[in-house]
């Protein structure tokens, strides 16, 4: 049974991503196409793998979390895995709170600037 393979420029079309962000996470070890010469295959573990990927940096994982986590897979399973990302969200989650915290203070300090020079200029 054959599995669907995507070539390189159908995967960065797929995922909307640049050849150069491609060969970098090629090159970071994040996936690993099967190579034919010069072209470049990616199967079903690749397209999951950049799944994963793009959703982690969505949520602002480093690469390097994000590499150490698929590697937990390989190396140690599934539940492994899970336990690994359930202590990489809450962490992040504190980060995210931390630096929400810090926008609403800029914010606040910000309005508060803007209020006062408009009071001086309406004097």
């Amino acid at each position: 049974m054959s599995e669907t393979r995507l070539s390189f420029k159908e995967m960065c079309a797929k995922f909307e991503v640049t050849p150069r962000t491609l060969r970098y996470y090629e090159y970071i070890e994040l996936l690993t196409p099967e190579r034919q010469g010069r072209s470049r295959f990616y199967g079903p573990r690749e397209v999951a793998r950049m799944t994963l990927i793009l959703r982690g940096r969505k949520f602002g994982f480093q690469l390097e979390e994000i590499r150490q986590w698929l590697l937990i897979y390989e190396h140690e399973g599934t539940e492994a895995q899970m336990k690994a990302w359930i202590d990489m969200a809450n962490r992040q989650l504190a980060e995210l709170t931390e630096q929400r915290q810090q926008l609403d203070d800029a914010m606040d300090e910000l309005k508060q600037l803007r209020d006062q020079t408009q009071r001086t200029l309406d004097g």
